[in-house]
């Protein structure tokens, strides 16, 4: 079966602001073994509740890529609200073995009650961007790692793949129809992700109830196969979804699939939507066609296997929406962001913080806690990104006194206290506001596909006490 059928949503999309609430099961056991294994050794020697900071960041961009999209912030924030170990996860980690009954006791009264620094969502990132930063103790940041990983490595590939594909699109609308190409919560996340990065609008129920996203779908070539003839199936689509809907025409001939859609409709029928063959030159076909019918204001959707090349390829021609599946969902072949979560600072015996670093080969961090900024130049482009680094206390307490550096982090949870500004529907318009203003940001050429280095070159500066 072909993908939904996409109608042609204005954009950009704006999520609604009363979704239904679904069911919030535990969180709690999406995570890694040794997470709750280290918990285990550090409460027995005693550094369970040493103090600690966790960055988050990549070391690198896929090859090629000028700049990463930051995507999950929300969907994290709601996670950890429900990072509870319940009597089911506790007796089931009692029953496995997994811990000893100190460290059983310790999570069934866990609660995450440090803070949480971030980029907003939907910031744009380069290598080395602490994108999130994590305050508490060891054994309270230490169970998060595995969550926001898996989190922000996936969203955030989405999100940077989709932004792509709405620069090639310039001010064409572009759908998210991936779902079946996905495992089915990760096409829910997935969809989410693109709206973030300027998709118009997603062909999943789900997403649209959870986050208020816009969904779109009329039908695919299994309805007209339904039918004795295309008339017919075009007839009933239009008595059911009325003349705005979108007729899929390439089932069989797409001269005679036009001819039928335009009789179907009358000359006010909403679209055709093409998903198959040689979409440049069928859709120059189909516009001389719709015009010749007196259907000028008829759109034309184009499906069929397209990432961001085959979007920008079609600049040209006459088509007025895209419709993106596989390519988005798998990150349009970066499927991860190769996110790390390290400890780079951490409490001593003696109480003070130190900062801390590995130095093995190819997976090098650098160790303390930092602060970012973006330097804007007098036309308000980015022109590096500046971190901040230096004795704990006084980065910590560091801000911009520069107009030409815009901070990049915020708070998102403060002594345990999530900012529901983040999350739900309200969450992702900020999130799709600030991708836009970020973006926009970007010095001239840095949206191009050709490949390239990072679009701006990341500095760290230390500073004193």
């Amino acid at each position: 079966m072909s993908a939904p059928e996409p109608s042609t949503p204005a954009r950009p999309a704006v999520a609604r602001t009363t979704p239904v609430e679904p069911a919030r099961p535990s969180t709690a056991l999406l995570t890694d073994r040794y997470e709750l294994t280290m918990l285990q050794g550090a409460l027995a020697d005693g550094t369970a509740h040493r103090h600690c900071v966790f960055e988050v960041f990549t070391r690198r961009l896929p090859a090629g890529r000028r700049y990463g999209v930051l995507a999950g912030t929300g969907r994290l924030l709601e996670a950890i609200a429900d990072f509870r170990f319940g009597p089911a996860e506790l007796e089931w980690l009692a029953s496995e073995r997994v811990v000893d009954d100190r460290t059983l006791a310790f999570l069934e009264g866990y609660r995450f009650t440090g803070d949480i620094h971030g980029y907003a969502e939907g910031e744009v990132f380069f290598p080395g961007s602490p994108v999130l930063v994590v305050d508490g103790t060891f054994a309270e940041a230490v169970l998060l790692e595995t969550l926001v990983l898996s989190i922000l490595n996936y969203d955030s590939a989405v999100a940077s793949a989709a932004s792509r594909m709405t620069s090639a699109a310039v001010d064409r609308p572009v759908i998210e129809m991936g779902a079946r190409r996905a495992h089915e919560a990760a096409a829910v996340a997935a969809a989410r992700a693109t709206v973030i990065a300027g998709f118009a609008a997603t062909s999943n129920l789900e997403a649209g109830r959870r986050w208020g996203l816009p969904t779109t779908g009329t039908a695919a070539h299994a309805f007209t196969l339904l039918h004795d003839d295309e008339e017919s199936a075009f007839v009933s689509q239009v008595a059911s979804q009325g003349k705005g809907t979108t007729l899929l025409v390439d089932t069989y001939d797409v001269r005679k699939g036009v001819e039928a859609a335009v009789a179907a409709a009358g000359p006010g029928l909403g679209a055709v939507r093409l998903d198959s063959g040689d979409l440049l030159s069928l859709a120059q076909d189909v516009r001389r066609q719709l015009d010749q019918l007196g259907a000028t204001g008829t759109k034309i959707v184009v499906t069929s296997d397209l990432d961001e090349y085959a979007i920008a390829a079609l600049a040209a021609a006459p088509v007025d929406s895209y419709g993106v599946g596989t390519s988005v969902v798998t990150g349009s072949g970066a499927p991860t962001c190769g996110m790390v979560y390290k400890l780079v600072a951490r409490e001593g015996a003696d109480g003070v913080m130190a900062p801390v670093a590995k130095t093995s080969s190819s997976k090098v961090s650098v160790g303390g806690r930092k602060k970012a900024a973006r330097r804007l130049d007098a036309q308000g482009r980015a022109s590096e990104e500046v971190l901040v680094g230096g004795p704990d206390a006084a980065v910590a307490a560091w801000a911009p006194e520069t107009v030409d550096l815009r901070p990049l982090q915020v708070p998102l949870v403060q002594a345990g206290a999530i900012d529901t500004r983040w999350t739900g529907p309200a969450g992702v318009n900020l999130a799709a506001e600030r991708h836009r203003t970020s973006r926009a940001e970007l010095p001239r050429g840095a949206r191009r596909l050709s490949a390239d280095e990072a679009a701006i070159p990341t500095v760290l500066v230390e500073i004193d006490g």
